[in-house]
């Protein structure tokens, strides 16, 4: 092995360390939010895309992790936010950590996907911009892969909250 393909490695396991160590954190402090609110629910920790990944499952299928989703996902977004917080508090580094409550966000991803693919073959028809509802920034990053999945390219416009996806055309 020569010298940069160690040092590479070293720091790989270095970061998937430190993400884990996010992960960990990030458990302990929804696992204290659960007992607090009285809330069944299992944590499971992942690395995925080069960031944290944390979510709150339930055995019992019981639609009390919907509470932590809110509407539209409102709450789930706060949450995520003050769980960011808190491995920040505890490590100093900025988090990316992504919280998923109940499968919400694998299913919002699933959605998404299938829009942004839809956006695609309208503009690939059309050959005209297609512009979409306004989306949160996890929304936004979903969609934008999915159209350069399908082969074109994609833009964020407006101010928050009500910034958009626009798919242009090749």
């Amino acid at each position: 092995m020569t010298e940069g393909t160690t040092s590479a490695a070293a720091e790989g396991a270095d970061t998937l360390s430190r993400l884990e160590q996010e992960g960990e954190i990030a458990a302990d402090y929804l696992e204290g939010l659960l007992d607090i609110a009285d809330l069944d629910g299992d944590i499971d920790m992942d690395v995925e895309a080069d960031r944290a990944s944390v979510s709150i499952i339930s055995d019992s299928g019981s639609r009390d992790l919907q509470k932590l989703v809110g509407r539209d996902g409102e709450v789930l977004e706060a949450l995520q936010e003050l769980t960011r917080l808190a491995v920040h508090r505890e490590t100093g580094d900025r988090s990316r950590l992504m919280l998923d409550v109940a499968g919400y966000r694998a299913k919002k991803r699933t959605e998404l996907s299938e829009l942004g693919a839809k956006a695609a073959a309208d503009v690939k028809n059309t050959g005209e911009p297609v512009k979409l509802e306004p989306m949160t920034p996890f929304e936004r990053k979903v969609v934008h892969d999915a159209v350069k999945a399908a082969g074109l390219r994609s833009e964020s416009e407006g101010e928050e909250p009500q910034r958009f996806v626009v798919v242009l055309p090749a």
